[in-house]
């Protein structure tokens, strides 16, 4: 899910990859009836189309400028909603903060294990060149870049913990309608930092996504 969706970022803007990344309640909409057999109305598939229209309207896939990279987010939206379904279902009453501490410790045995394949495979430059935000040598962090990482690991652990128990305590195509707060800060970070400004489409795509998880979660409320 991190890797998919930080792979993208080098690639293409904040607010798309955000954008594309929070379908993440249409799938959890769909992997609730497949798997825990929710009930989905005719509004729900309808949000679900309007969705996957609003991505489309982002990709632009038959456009000259269409970039690969952008089917990534979608990728991470899936393992998400997969792993907040299992939370539901599986994990209702474990602890938040082993669930937390587990995924964290999971995210680190499997960044250790890739960086070993990848130490032992020696990329040749033009495999590096593709892709050097996976493949590339690591970067020298000063203090403050380490400062900068440690208050982000403190805010990444603190959110996963409450989003534990808010998946643990709470419907999750409900839970999952708040998550859409990122895709407002990712546009303004983008625009702050980045001095992104998403194009006509892409404003388009964006309102059509949210529009159609704010449709979906009503409709479920109501089933």
């Amino acid at each position: 899910m991190r890797v998919a969706y930080y792979t993208a970022l080098p690639h293409i803007k904040l607010s798309v990859a955000a954008a594309i990344y929070y379908t993440i309640p249409l799938f959890i909409i769909l992997l609730s009836t497949l798997f825990t057999g929710d009930k989905v109305g005719l509004k729900s598939w309808f949000a679900i189309f309007l969705g996957f229209s609003g991505v489309l309207t982002i990709v632009r896939p038959n456009t000259e400028g269409f970039n690969a990279y952008v089917l990534l987010p979608l990728v991470a939206a899936i393992f998400y909603a997969v792993a907040m379904i299992l939370t539901r279902t599986k994990c209702l009453h474990e602890n938040a903060k082993v669930l937390s501490f587990s995924l964290n410790v999971t995210f680190i045995v499997i960044g250790l294990v890739a960086s070993l394949v990848i130490f032992i495979w020696d990329p040749t430059e033009s495999t590096i060149a593709v892709n050097p935000f996976l493949f590339g040598e690591w970067a020298q962090l000063d203090s403050r870049e380490w400062s900068a990482m440690c208050v982000l690991a403190i805010i990444i652990v603190t959110g996963s913990v409450f989003a534990a128990v808010a998946y643990q305590n709470g419907p999750s195509s409900l839970v999952a309608t708040f998550d859409y707060s990122y895709l407002a800060f990712s546009v303004l970070w983008g625009f702050l930092v980045f001095a992104e400004v998403p194009d006509l489409l892409t404003v388009i795509g964006m309102i059509m996504i949210v529009c159609a998880g704010l449709i979906a979660v009503r409709e479920q409320k109501a089933v």
